[in-house]
């Protein structure tokens, strides 16, 4: 029996070899593949662009709460409820919140009711521009965490004299640029002595012109009755802080008085934008299935150009088997170029408008592996049905065609 034949070995496809075969239909077709994988790309670039520019967002965001802190609380009266008005806060809101414990520092500001501000006399007084008349107290800047951009902030001199400090926005309505204009404030001239820069946590002060407490109460009508009291604490007792606020404040009526926490309102519109990133993402997916639906119909007008070379591989022994991973090769290789490109796409397009808005260019790499990942499946996805049609192709009928 040992003169018989041994039966052939089954025929093998090594890696490689099915590697070039998968690639070989690309290489001769440069143009279509460009094209079948620039859907893919396109796809997979909006998604790593839009999640990349919002990871950017959210380091931005990180780096600025770091720089603000998130410890600042504010106390205010509540709206009107059923149409009465709250209570005025007390003169000695700010002293009664620094004794809380866990509380560093408090101060108050008062928006100052019939006081307006304008460039000059000869103004309309009916054109106030939105801008209020604040008075301040002297460690307002420290609690807040504003900074001075021309000029100075109130000392104890200035503080007793008509001088003022324009918010931000306030000094670009008024067309002040420099300290020591002249503005027409309270019915007489007040000499401009600082510009501060936006601040992040108090954006009511950037519509205020800031005058010292002492000169409000002297000349412009004060009560001293406060109408927002700031208080920075540990980070720790930020919480117990928020909740005696109300009671230390209004012992009587705790309900008029509304705390609240201004960093909560960046991370609220950081929350916002994480929804709009969702949906673009989402319409970035659809261009992904685009482009697979693109990658699928190339392999299906491909099996049917090839069908000759089909027959001759089959009837040179390959099998159903080799000629079915052929074809899904070249599907995956195709749609994986086109991830690959988009991802790199995407990236470049997030470093260059990160750096254009001044953010640290943020693409999280476990973005760019389900990326790839995707398109590898997307691609084997789109081949599965060309691959298997390649298969079933007999050879006789693919030669005879």
């Amino acid at each position: 029996m040992s003169g018989q034949p041994h039966p052939p070995a089954p025929a093998r496809l090594r890696a490689g070899d099915l590697l070039h075969l998968g690639s070989a239909g690309l290489r001769a077709r440069p143009v279509r593949a460009v094209l079948s994988a620039l859907g893919i790309a396109i796809g997979i670039g909006a998604m790593v662009a839009v999640v990349g520019l919002s990871a950017s967002s959210q380091e931005r965001l990180d780096r600025q709460l770091a720089a603000l802190g998130t410890n600042l609380l504010t106390a205010e009266p509540a709206p009107a409820s059923l149409g009465v008005d709250p209570p005025p806060l007390p003169a000695d809101a700010a002293a009664r919140v620094e004794r809380i414990p866990g509380v560093g520092d408090a101060t108050s500001t008062a928006d100052l009711t019939g006081v307006a501000v304008y460039r000059s006399r000869v103004v309309d007084p009916g054109r106030t521009g939105g801008l209020t008349v604040t008075s301040a107290d002297l460690d307002l800047l420290a609690v807040v965490g504003g900074t001075v951009a021309r000029g100075s902030w109130l000392d104890e001199a200035t503080a007793q004299f008509p001088t003022t400090v324009l918010g931000a926005t306030a000094a670009a309505r008024l067309g002040v640029t420099e300290p020591g204009r002249q503005v027409w404030l309270g019915g007489r001239s007040t000499t401009v002595v600082g510009i501060l820069h936006p601040v992040q946590l108090a954006p009511e002060l950037d519509t205020a012109a800031l005058v010292g407490a002492p000169y409000a109460r002297a000349d412009l009508g004060a009560t001293g009755a406060p109408t927002r009291v700031y208080e920075r604490s540990t980070d720790a007792a930020v919480t117990s802080v928020a909740a005696l606020i109300a009671p230390s404040v209004q012992p009587s009526r705790p309900s008029a008085v509304a705390v609240s926490r201004p960093s909560d309102a960046l991370a609220a519109r950081a929350a916002a934008d994480e929804a709009f990133t969702g949906l673009l993402v989402g319409l970035g997916s659809i261009g992904l299935v685009v482009g697979g639906i693109g990658v699928a119909n190339t392999m299906i007008i491909s099996v049917i150009e090839r069908r000759r070379e089909i027959g001759l591989r089959r009837a040179l022994g390959a099998t159903r088997g080799h000629v079915a991973a052929q074809f899904l090769t070249e599907a995956v290789v195709l749609s994986t170029l086109g991830g690959v490109a988009g991802a790199a796409i995407g990236s470049a397009v997030t470093v260059l408008v990160a750096l254009s808005q001044s953010w640290l260019p943020v693409v999280p790499p476990l973005v760019l592996v389900v990326a790839v990942a995707a398109t590898v499946a997307i691609g084997a996805l789109a081949g599965l049905y060309p691959a298997t049609r390649a298969a079933r192709t007999p050879p006789t009928a693919a030669l005879a065609s």
